[in-house]
């Protein structure tokens, strides 16, 4: 062979060798990247399910029934009695913990 074509063939191996390199470098990053990728995309799916509880949550504040709904569980988690006063015909709400026994089995009757 001749000195030309010795110094070309060296030349290209050399070549291959840089881009083959770079290719593996490259390579190995882009498997970090998608890595990374796949994290951001477990963070979103949570989000955007949080997200449609809170959406499911607003949605029931603002009908009336839920408003309502809420009002009744939160009457009935804390143990709120209504007395309704004959004679100023107003309603007070007495908390069942302070009322006695008779009072709440009097108003639990009308």
């Amino acid at each position: 062979m001749n000195t030309a074509e010795w110094i070309l063939v060296a030349i290209l191996s050399i070549t291959l060798f840089v881009f083959l390199v770079i290719g593996i470098i490259l390579l190995i990053k882009l498997i970090g990247l998608s890595e990374e990728a796949k994290e951001v995309i477990k963070t979103s799916q949570k989000v955007a399910e949080k997200t449609g509880d809170v959406v499911d949550n607003v949605k029931d504040f603002t009908s009336v029934g839920g408003i309502f709904k809420a009002i009744a569980k939160r009457i009935e988690n804390n143990g709120i009695t209504l007395e309704i006063d004959n004679k100023s015909k107003k309603t007070t709400s007495k908390n069942a913990k302070e009322s006695s026994p008779k009072e709440a089995e009097t108003i639990s009757k009308k």
